[in-house]
């Protein structure tokens, strides 16, 4: 696997709101209601990391969690880093899905 070139990267950003590029990584940071809200995204979101292989840096605080993706071994984003960012979005509109529903 190879890391995308700035251009692919910026490409694909333009597809996930929220996400912005730092150095060799993508980062964001979501803000849930509570800290129960925020540790149940964090544990979605591990489940799939884990099917991918490929784990984020993440750092939760409360309400806030702050999530830095960049592939180790390439030094670079990768399409795991999109694809995990891409799920962790999914993860959220699925949730605003329920609550607007409900």
């Amino acid at each position: 696997m190879s890391s995308l070139s700035d251009k692919q990267v910026d490409l694909q950003l333009e597809d996930l709101a929220g996400w912005q590029r730092d150095g060799n990584s993508i980062v964001k940071t979501y803000h849930f209601g509570d800290f129960i809200e925020a540790m149940s995204f964090m544990t979605q979101a591990a489940f799939y990391a884990e099917a991918l292989e490929h784990h984020p840096e993440w750092r939760n605080i409360y309400n806030v969690v702050e999530v830095r993706l960049m592939t180790h071994d390439t030094g670079g984003i990768t399409s795991h880093d999109i694809r995990l960012a891409k799920r962790m979005e999914y993860i959220i509109s699925s949730r605003n899905k329920e609550t607007t529903a409900g």
